[in-house]
């Protein structure tokens, strides 16, 4: 990449994505399903016999890829059906207005790889270096008409804009270009309404798109023609057309509101029944971890690799957007709950974070956060921060977080070192080939909290329910049979410690 004004960075056609996951990836089978609280997906699968329920999941997906070739051009369409973007043949645009080469390179590449996981294929891709975006068509000028000749010679369909534009940027480069405009923030739900998969993720996704939508509303030709309203009407219009008058615009406007209007209240409902699970798992004393990371860097990879869930691995952006939680058991017996969580990305929407909210709640109520990083990528620190900026803005900045430094099979040595000099609480592991699994597991089990209350009880032979608990929710320091009973010293939650009251010393 070349600094000039006017400087493009070309791409080479992406290859179709691998069709079959190595199944040895889903780890052992140390762990189990937790029941009703598995997932918040409705349609969450558990995995088979053979631990395949990923792969099944990734056919699936596969199944629905885009075809290329069909044409987006500019026509008369309604505004429902603007926003269900047809991506194919792609051109991608961006504007390096901070930061070095490097950043602006990662960047691009970056935008590449979401278009791709959108069922897109990268043409080309141009950057232009400017103190700030053009606010009339967010590239300057020769730039657009650049944009316009490789569009025109490379026949695509979309030019996708690495930056959130405004309706007039869009409107603009539309004029321009003469094919439809598609921003990042665009692109990243199209890629969630893709991939969701329960009730619940399907209304986020969908609230968030509509939010994005009604500041953006807009259309061609007689699609925003207004009713003639008053004495307007006798020019012509005939019976039915006096009136106040209202415009498609809003139209379009007031249908939205109130679907998004709907959407918030089922969202609330469903928000309802998370918080019930949460609440169930404290009352029980259940630690949990939340698996954090950015996207496509490993993190359900790693959660079959430590309970062997089987849950679906793509390499692909934002594979995973319904939460999943799974129990695990440290070397003692005590339990505790692994959830896997949407991954993070450098800019993301304000209309996702704040539709996920409820589903990112679930790392601000975690006990430690399992943050995992992709070693191989070339800005994992650029990485880092990203995922933080997100975890500060949903409020769970002061939990406990571990580092999980993944792919070091695949990635430069020196990186990993620098990574792991940088952050005290890091370790390194190879979610495909289990290399630092069992250090991980280490770590995890000396992060996670201790009960607080320390008990010496002599528990009867018929209370066996007592000491099965103290197994799985309770710290067990010691244990002797004696003739009346079991003697054991424990630490144990308040509402255990309540429990063994009369058998304490």
């Amino acid at each position: 990449m070349t600094t000039t004004p006017e400087s493009a960075t070309t791409f080479e056609p992406y290859a179709a994505p691998s069709e079959a996951v190595d199944p040895s990836w889903a780890g052992n089978e140390t762990g189990r399903p937790v029941g009703e609280e598995d997932s918040a997906a409705e349609t969450s699968q558990r995995p088979g016999l053979d631990g395949t329920t990923g792969d099944f999941d990734l056919e699936d997906r596969h199944s629905l890829r885009r075809v290329a070739g069909l044409s987006t051009e500019l026509e008369e369409v309604t505004e429902v059906e603007y926003r269900k973007l047809r991506l194919e043949r792609v051109v991608l645009a961006g504007v390096w207005s901070g930061g070095n080469s490097a950043d602006a390179e990662n960047s691009i590449v970056e935008l590449a790889a979401l278009a791709k996981t959108a069922g897109s294929v990268v043409l080309e891709g141009l950057v232009q270096r400017r103190n700030h975006p053009d606010p009339a068509t967010y590239i300057g000028s020769g730039k657009v008409e650049e944009l316009r000749e490789v569009v025109t010679a490379t026949g695509a369909d979309t030019v996708i804009c690495d930056g959130e534009l405004t309706a007039s940027q869009l409107r603009n480069l539309e004029d321009r270009v003469k094919v439809k405009v598609v921003d990042r923030t665009m692109l990243i739900l199209d890629i969630f309404a893709q991939h969701a998969k329960s009730r619940e993720g399907k209304a986020q996704v969908e609230l968030a798109q509509l939010d994005y939508l009604s500041q953006r509303l807009r259309g061609w030709g007689d699609s925003l023609s207004r009713q003639a309203g008053g004495r307007a009407g006798g020019a012509g219009g005939g019976v039915g057309t006096r009136g106040p008058g209202e415009t498609k615009l809003e139209t379009d406007r007031r249908r939205i509101r109130t679907r998004m209007a709907k959407l918030r209240r089922e969202l609330d409902g469903m928000r309802t029944a998370r918080e019930t699970k949460r609440a169930n798992r404290r009352r029980n004393a259940v630690p949990s971890v939340a698996i954090v990371g950015y996207t496509n860097a490993g993190k359900s990879s790693l959660l079959n690799r430590l309970t062997g869930a089987g849950v679906l691995v793509e390499d692909a952006l934002f594979a995973t957007l319904d939460p999943t939680v799974r129990r695990a058991q440290t070397s003692d017996g005590r339990e505790y709950t692994f959830t896997d969580t949407v991954g993070f990305v450098r800019h993301l929407p304000h209309e996702l974070v704040e539709s996920f909210r409820s589903t990112l709640e679930e790392a601000g109520d975690a006990d430690l956060l399992l943050h995992v990083v992709d070693g191989s990528h070339p800005d994992p620190e650029g990485q880092i921060t990203a995922v933080r900026e997100v975890l500060a803005e949903i409020g769970a900045s002061s939990v406990p977080e571990l580092i999980a430094v993944n792919k070091i099979d695949d990635a430069d040595s020196l990186d990993v070192t620098r990574i792991l000099r940088a952050e005290a609480r890091s370790v390194a592991v190879s979610a495909r080939t289990g290399l630092g699994i069992d250090e991980l597991r280490a770590r995890i089990e000396d992060e996670l909290p201790r009960p607080p209350v320390e008990v010496d009880a002599l528990v009867p032979y018929e209370r066996g329910e007592l000491l099965s608990k103290l197994h799985t929710a309770g710290d067990v320091m010691s244990l002797e049979h004696e003739a009346e009973g079991t003697r054991v010293r424990a630490r144990v939650s308040q509402s255990l410690a309540a429990a063994l009251a009369p058998f304490s010393r």
